[in-house]
């Protein structure tokens, strides 16, 4: 009989400085709190984080599997783990709560869905989304030993609808960066470069928006390796602190985009909606786009719109796999601005009975400005929400007033 947890905990070792770990988490200072939703995620986290790094048991929760997940949805997101994000100091739209719920928060929360690839994470009163995850945990990877064995990071990736975070990390690390359709096999196939006769791009790191991230040390996206990997840039930072004085989650991320930048990020999720006027509403986009390139739109031309944005590109993403030369054509509808701002449009779901329709929406906010940079993310991105309600016609399409899931 082979005891899976054991297994995991080993590969684990080999990657993490699990020494640093277990000192910050006996930090009087230091607290965390892990929801498994009912998962399997549960006895890999009784293992790892009881057995192997010595917490209480009561730093778990939902960690017993359940056959119907404890009668919840096993979705790490704001949404189906409001208990969580309500033990976090958070409101349901990811913004802090009152002073006396922020204070009483653990420093560090996590949740994983069902089957323990995905994963979200949560400061005291902070919320972290999947790209700024993925693009905090790459300026940091150099600090895992399995990284420093392997020679260094040597590729980043996401899906293309993820934010340009981690683009940022990869242009001043010099490291490639592949933006892939989604679905991990695209990733799988990158880290099986060098044994299909292509480049070594392992060590790498990749992510995508729904709250998937993992490296090359397996092939599949792995919820409890991100926690950890939060867990090792904590106790880098906090190495030199005093007690009483942590640097929480917030705080590392409000340093990344002081030195990076922000990506301000959401995705509005249209459910149920009719197929036949889902496919118009990326008929009229693809119209427009080939409209604009007829009339010589791009980068030295741009589309000037409403608000101020710039439209230099408007098409459907086709992706060439470097590995196997296969493609991926229309894998979802990109509207780029001048300023590095998006607005992406996919379908999910397209049968007969309905359709899901995700706009994603992204600014980027270069760094230097504090007030701007810390600003709420709804207020932010209200001006390029308006704008994707009315290029899309979602509105207009569907007679949904509102969205089914903003994340």
């Amino acid at each position: 009989m082979i005891d899976p947890c054991e297994d995991y905990v080993a590969l684990l070792h080999q990657v993490f400085d699990m020494n640093a770990i277990k000192t910050l988490l006996a930090r009087p200072d230091m607290s965390f709190l892990m929801d498994g939703m009912g998962g399997v995620a549960g006895p890999y986290a009784h293992a790892l984080f009881v057995k192997e790094l010595g917490l209480a048991p009561s730093c778990l929760r939902g960690c017993t599997p359940s056959e119907d997940f404890d009668g919840g949805h096993p979705d790490p997101n704001l949404i189906y783990a409001a208990s969580l994000v309500e033990l976090m100091g958070l409101k349901p739209d990811g913004s802090a709560a009152g002073d006396e719920a922020v204070k009483s928060a653990p420093v560090l929360g996590a949740a994983a869905d069902g089957d323990a690839d995905r994963n979200m994470v949560l400061g005291r009163g902070f919320f972290v989304t999947p790209s700024d995850s993925l693009a905090v945990i790459a300026a940091h990877a150099h600090l895992l030993p399995w990284v420093a064995r392997g020679g260094g990071i040597k590729a980043l990736a996401r899906s293309m609808p993820t934010s340009g975070a981690v683009d940022r990390v990869a242009a001043k690390l010099g490291l490639p960066l592949y933006e892939t359709p989604t679905g991990w096999k695209f990733f799988g196939n990158l880290m099986d470069s060098h044994l299909l006769g292509g480049a070594d791009l392992t060590p790498l790191l990749c992510g995508e928006e729904s709250f998937g991230t993992g490296s090359s040390h397996v092939r599949e996206k792995d919820g409890l390796w991100a926690v950890l990997c939060w867990l090792s840039i904590l106790a880098h930072h906090n190495l030199q602190t005093p007690q009483g004085a942590l640097v929480g989650v917030g705080d590392v991320v409000r340093r990344h985009w002081r030195e990076f930048g922000r990506n301000f990020y959401t995705r509005y999720d249209y459910e149920e909606v009719d197929a036949a006027k889902a496919k118009e509403l990326v008929a009229r986009l693809e119209e427009l786009g080939a409209r604009y390139a007829q009339e010589g739109m791009s980068a030295e031309r741009p589309v000037a719109l409403r608000n101020g944005f710039e439209l230099v590109t408007l098409d459907q993403f086709r992706y060439e796999d470097p590995v196997d030369g296969s493609v991926a054509t229309k894998q979802g509808v990109r509207i780029l601005f001048a300023d590095g701002s998006r607005i992406i449009v996919r379908l999910s779901g397209t049968g007969s009975v309905g359709a899901t329709v995700r706009i994603y929406v992204e600014k980027y906010q270069p760094p230097g400005d504090e007030e701007a940079l810390g600003a709420e993310t709804a207020q932010a991105l209200a001006p390029l929400v308006d704008l994707a309600l009315e290029l899309t016609q979602i509105v207009e399409l569907t007679g949904r007033d509102a969205p089914t899931v903003i994340t």
